[in-house]
């Protein structure tokens, strides 16, 4: 139908009946049809043609308009993946809010939390009856001070979080901006992208002591979590840095300790050579932590280009 003349004719010219007032809001696949119920289907006439779904398609093609018709927002790009790099403490920390049950049903009290992501120490907390901006803004005003974090860094701190309405708040970016702090968010639905949170969150709610009766309320929510907060920076021995705390990794005496566990393995490992084939158990701190490490086809082009340099 398309290869006769008037069809080109018509292509050159004006784009038929999905330019009129009454389809410009609609796909061809809905054209069509409402033109086949007026008894219109091959029909060339003065600057209009009518045809098949594929022949308005290619009219839309040839005059730059196929796209999304209507109010609907087009498809947006995927966002990038969040790469944070920290090689020591006070260089990238992450924040979530959990909620807390209580003995209301219904009524939640949130805990609010911050990490450090390189020795995993928690260095701020509290807990709130409501999810509000100005409250995370002043935990982490509290944390800076706490943490002598101050304006003017070398390395501004980035503070990472996900996507949720207290962490985009006006009133956050602009006490972050204060504090001379930069921001850093998850991707959308994508838990993977806030993991050091995510996992605290998991170990205090599977504390053995975790409490079976919901809490009654704000004081006896925050006497748990103080306990907890202490047990976990100062004697829980954290899996992910080589099992010491996360206060002794942040305070810098974890190298120490973990030579000394290397030094009692060399001292023991002569004499019972059998329980070593080939060697002692790796006791050296992880130096970089990431969220979302590069793919190891980049890490080994990154050295690549280094060692060319």
């Amino acid at each position: 139908m398309w290869r006769t003349a008037s069809a080109r004719r018509n292509a050159n010219g004006s784009c038929s009946p999905a330019k009129s007032p009454n389809f410009e809001a609609l796909p061809p696949g809905q054209i069509v049809p409402i033109l086949a119920d007026r008894g219109l289907y091959n029909s060339f006439g003065k600057d209009c043609v009518y045809g098949s779904e594929r022949s308005f398609y290619r009219v839309l093609n040839a005059h730059g308009q196929a796209h999304r018709r209507g109010r609907v927002r087009p498809p947006q790009e995927p966002r990038p993946v969040p790469r944070l790099r920290a090689t020591g403490p006070k260089q990238c920390w992450s924040w979530d809010i959990t909620y807390l049950p209580t003995t209301v049903r219904g009524v939640w009290l949130y805990l609010y939390l911050v990490i450090d992501v390189w020795s995993r120490k928690v260095v701020a907390w509290d807990v709130a009856e409501r999810e509000e901006p100005a409250i995370a803004a002043d935990l982490v005003s509290r944390a800076c001070i706490r943490e002598r974090i101050s304006k003017g860094r070398r390395q501004p701190l980035i503070l990472h979080a996900d996507n949720g309405n207290a962490m985009r708040a006006a009133t956050l970016e602009a006490r972050l901006e204060e504090l001379d702090v930069l921001r850093s968010f998850s991707r959308p639905r994508v838990s993977n992208d806030n993991p050091y949170s995510e996992s605290l969150f998991r170990t205090a709610k599977y504390r053995p002591d975790y409490p079976r009766r919901h809490f009654a309320n704000a004081e006896e929510a925050c006497l748990w979590v103080a306990s907890f907060i202490d047990w976990y920076n100062r004697r829980h021995r954290h899996s992910g840095i080589k099992f010491v705390t996360p206060h002794q990794r942040h305070s810098g005496r974890a190298v120490e300790i973990c030579r000394q566990r290397a030094v009692v393995y060399e001292q023991v490992r002569p004499q019972h050579p059998r329980r070593w084939s080939r060697y002692i158990r790796c006791w050296a701190q992880p130096e970089v932590v990431w969220i979302n490490p590069p793919p190891p086809e980049v890490a080994s082009m990154s050295v690549r280009f280094d060692v060319a340099a």
